[in-house]
């Protein structure tokens, strides 16, 4: 058994499992069943929890000797998960749920950590912005005022078509957060991002599309865009910030302002791998726990540090600069027009690393509003699937053991005892919808655009 800094770690010791949802049960944590992993991740700045862990020795305290391995893109990253080549993986909030039914790749694959809020944009290229700002109003600074709203982009698409040119954005995967919120801040502005009919072998997602949507990966992104085979994308930092300072685009929105503090990624393993290794599990989001809360204590104290951290290029490998210009709580949008957005890079704050039901929920509704899942489905489905692939029973057992240990504080997380997994209703969207999880076809009837009811493609 290797034991070098297990710190205050005990071989086993009990703890109230605070979230059965219905009763309190106890369970132990005993050593880790494996020691040597794997993790996988992609090159962006939202893989920091991974980072921080096995940089700050989170993971040696555990008992855990971890290696990080960065991956070519997503779909790689879950098939290498799926097969067991890695042990588990920083993923997009919808590939657990994708993968659990069945859209793509079919396999068990839970989570019991959310690894960030916010984080990502959305750039065009310079001659877009050059249409666009004769469409947004500016401020008494002379600055566009924001949020900026699609519809400044709809005389450009217009534009496009009039001449016969499709206009293209890229996303990083189908069932990404980008690829989500890139649709909904289209469709708030009355631009149609297309459906997806999987039932008819038609995957591209562009049916009865305005603007033409797919994939690219996240580091090809600003060289996609620089070469105009794209016009616009959305993408996770530092690929936002690349495009200012590369002078190639600009972005005009980012999630923050599309909806307020919305998760982002997870932590993701096998259900298979989760039910061999246990404690192992544990031991993984108790580091990642307090690698997130590093990420936020003292009002982001600690992020030049992190910064350093995530510049090397074994991690995201962007430079310093292009780094930090999002993640110590500034955004640069039009080059020179650098605002202060202390929430764009959330790890902690709010509950950020709590896998809640209600943004599992989400996630599958706009998998079936944009025709991903092709068939109605009643809202216990929706709560049946959310429970399938969202773990908050672990992770309530890992932070317990935490806050038991005094190595993490009771008001620096949710009321265990009586945390029913949901989140209270969010309006916070940028065409102020009201998002209730518990009802999700009602929330699907208040979107204008995209399937609901009976709706089939």
């Amino acid at each position: 058994m290797k034991l070098h800094k297990f710190g205050k770690r005990l071989e086993t010791f009990s703890l109230v499992a605070c979230l059965s949802l219905a009763t309190s049960a106890f369970a132990e944590i005993g050593y880790p069943e494996k020691e040597d992993l794997k993790f996988g991740f992609i090159k962006l700045t939202d893989m920091a929890p991974l980072a921080v862990a096995y940089e700050k020795g989170f993971f040696e305290d555990e008992g855990l000797f971890v290696e990080l391995e960065a991956q070519a893109n997503w779909k790689v990253l879950l098939d290498r998960v799926i097969d067991g080549q890695l042990d588990g993986a920083h993923m997009l909030a919808g590939q657990p749920l994708g993968a659990t039914i069945g859209y793509g790749t079919q396999a068990d694959i839970i989570t019991a950590f959310s690894m960030d809020l916010n984080g990502n944009g959305i750039t065009v290229s310079n001659s877009v912005w050059e249409e666009m700002k004769k469409h947004i109003p500016v401020g008494s600074d002379g600055k566009p005022v924001h949020p900026i709203s699609s519809t400044a982009l709809k005389p450009v698409i217009e534009q496009y078509k009039d001449e016969g040119k499709p206009f293209n954005m890229g996303m990083v995967f189908p069932v990404s957060t980008h690829n989500y919120e890139l649709r909904y801040w289209l469709a708030a502005g009355g631009i149609h991002p297309g459906f997806y009919a999987p039932h008819k072998g038609d995957t591209s997602g562009q049916i009865d599309a305005d603007t033409l949507l797919s994939v690219t990966p996240p580091p090809q992104m600003p060289a996609t865009l620089e070469a105009g085979t794209i016009s616009g994308y959305c993408v996770g930092e530092p690929w936002n910030q690349q495009a200012v300072f590369k002078g190639i685009g600009v972005p005009v929105i980012t999630d923050y302002e599309i909806w307020k503090n919305n998760p982002e990624k997870v932590f993701g393993v096998s259900k298979s791998w989760a039910e061999e290794y246990p404690n192992t599990h544990l031991a993984v989001v108790r580091a990642m726990i307090r690698a997130a809360h590093w990420l936020d204590e003292n009002n982001n104290a600690n992020r030049p540090e992190a910064v350093e951290i995530l510049s090397k290029p074994y991690y995201v490998g962007a430079d310093y600069d292009v780094i930090a210009n999002s993640m110590t709580g500034t955004f640069e949008y039009e080059k020179g027009d650098k605002r202060e957005v202390p929430d764009f890079n959330v790890f902690f704050r709010y509950n950020a690393t709590y896998p809640y039901y209600s943004d599992a929920v989400w996630y599958l509704s706009q998998m079936r509003r944009w025709g991903q899942i092709a068939e109605p489905k009643s809202d216990e489905w929706f709560m049946e699937m959310a429970k399938k692939v969202y773990r908050p029973d672990i992770y309530a057992v890992a932070a317990q053991s935490l806050i038991d240990e005094g190595i993490m504080d009771a008001k620096d997380f949710p009321d265990f005892g009586t945390e029913d997994g949901f989140r209270p209703p969010q309006d916070d969207f940028i065409d102020g919808i009201v998002f209730d999880g518990t009802q999700p076809n009602a929330y699907l009837e208040s979107l204008e655009i995209g399937l609901k009811g009976d709706d089939q493609i």
